[in-house]
C-alpha cells in the first residue's frame, strides 16, 4: 500500500522518494572520510557493493540517509556521502521510524550488527518489523563483538569459546531470519559479503520493496572470528548454498543434464527436506514463492548453526500497510475533521487537572 492509497498525494520515485536525471556512480557517494576497519574485514565488501548499488536507484543523495547503532558496522554513514547518523546502542531503527514517518521524501537505511541488532536493540529491531515502518536495514552478522573485542554475540554458536565464554557459550543462538520473519517483516533477505551479484541482487529487491526491509549479511571479522563462513566460501560451497529464486524450483550443487542442480528441496509433512535431485519426481520438488510466509519460515530453518544447507536470496517479499504510510494519513484525517482544533487543548486532553 502506497501513501496514494490511503488518500495521501504520491511524491513520486522510488518508494516516495524524489529521483534525480544526473547520472551518478560510485565516485558521487564516497565521503571524504579514511576507512577504518581491520584489514581483511567484510565490511568493506559491503561498503563497496552499497557504494556500486545507490547509483542505481537514481536517487538524490541529499535524499538517502543511513542511520546505524554502536559496533565496526555503525562506522558506515561515515563513509557514503549521504546523510547520515551514528546513533545510539541498539535505537537505530528507533531513529528511522522517526525519520521515515515524518520525511516520506527520504530512503532510510539501517546498518547495524549481530550485537546491536539482536542483543540491546533486539526490542526496537522486532517493532520496527512489525510495524512495517519503510525502512531498509542491513545486518551484518559476523557471529561475535568484534569492537568491544570479541565476546561472544546473539548469533554466536553454542560452544563459542571467546573471551567472555572461555569454557564455551551456553546461549543458543538467534536465526535473524526466522526472527524477522517470526515478527512479520515484510521483507527477509540473506548474502555473502564476498557474492557481490547476489548481495547487489538482494539489496535491489530491498530497495524496491514498500515496508520494512532486512537484509542479513554474513561477513567475516578476521582478527576476533576469522573464517567464520570459510565453508560457503571454500570447498564443496555449491552444495551448502541454496541460492533461491521466485517462482523457480529450489535445486543446487553441480547442475546435470537437465540444468537442475544436483540436490533439491522438498516438502517432508511440515518441514523441508534436502534430497538427491535424481531421487524424486520434479514434482515434488519445492517451487519458491515469496509471498508464502510459512515456506519462507520453513527455508529459514534448513540453516543450522554449522551451516549445512544456507539459503540465500529473498526469502519473503510481500506488500502490506507501512506504518509511515499509515501514521501520515491519519494526521492528515485529524487535520481535515478539524481543521481549526486547539493542539494544546488535545495534549491536555480530559485526564488532566490543576493543583490550587
Amino acid at each position: 500500500m502506497t501513501a496514494t492509497d490511503l488518500g495521501l498525494p504520491s511524491i513520486g520515485g522510488l518508494d516516495g522518494v524524489p529521483t534525480t536525471d544526473a547520472k551518478q556512480t560510485a565516485k558521487d557517494y564516497t565521503s571524504d572520510q579514511e576507512v577504518r576497519w581491520c584489514p581483511g574485514c567484510g565490511d568493506y565488501a559491503v561498503l563497496a557493493a552499497v557504494r556500486q548499488f545507490l547509483p542505481t536507484l537514481g536517487i538524490k543523495r541529499e535524499n538517502t540517509v543511513f542511520v546505524s547503532g554502536i559496533g565496526c558496522s555503525s562506522r558506515f554513514p561515515y563513509y557514503l556521502n549521504t546523510y547520515g547518523m551514528h546513533s545510539i546502542h541498539g535505537r537505530a531503527p528507533t531513529i528511522a521510524t522517526g525519520l521515515a514517518t515524518s520525511r516520506e521524501d527520504l530512503s532510510v537505511w539501517v546498518v547495524t550488527g549481530d550485537g546491536d541488532a539482536l542483543s540491546i536493540g533486539g526490542n526496537h529491531l522486532i517493532h520496527a518489523l512489525r510495524r512495517n515502518v519503510n525502512i531498509k536495514i542491513l545486518l551484518f552478522n559476523n557471529r561475535i563483538y568484534g569492537l568491544t573485542k570479541g565476546q561472544y554475540s546473539p548469533t554466536s554458536e553454542v560452544g563459542k569459546v571467546t573471551k567472555s565464554t572461555p569454557m564455551g557459550s551456553l546461549d543458543h543462538p538467534f536465526n535473524p531470519i526466522s526472527l524477522a520473519l517470526g515478527a512479520e517483516a515484510s521483507f527477509v533477505g540473506r548474502a555473502l559479503d564476498s557474492d557481490r551479484k547476489s548481495l547487489t541482487a538482494v539489496l535491489q529487491a530491498a530497495a524496491e520493496h514498500r515496508g520494512s526491509a532486512l537484509v542479513e549479511i554474513f561477513q567475516d571479522c578476521p582478527i576476533f572470528n576469522d573464517g567464520s563462513f570459510d565453508v560457503l566460501r571454500k570447498g564443496d560451497t555449491e552444495n551448502r548454498l541454496i541460492p533461491v529464486v521466485h517462482g523457480e524450483p529450489i535445486t543446487f550443487g553441480a547442475p546435470g543434464e537437465d540444468g537442475r542442480g544436483s540436490h533439491a528441496v522438498v516438502q517432508d509433512g511440515f518441514r523441508l527436506r534436502v534430497v538427491e535431485t535424481a531421487s524424486v519426481d520434479a514434482a515434488r520438488i519445492v517451487v519458491h514463492d515469496q509471498a508464502d510466509h510459512e515456506l519462507a519460515f520453513a527455508l529459514s530453518r534448513l540453516s543450522d548453526q554449522d551451516l549445512t544447507h544456507t539459503v540465500t536470496g529473498v526469502f519473503r517479499s510481500t506488500d502490506r500497510p507501512t506504518y509511515d504510510d499509515a501514521a501520515r494519513a491519519q494526521v492528515q484525517a485529524a487535520r481535515d475533521a478539524e481543521p481549526d482544533a486547539d493542539l494544546q487543548a488535545l495534549l491536555n486532553g480530559r485526564d488532566t487537572w490543576t493543583i490550587v
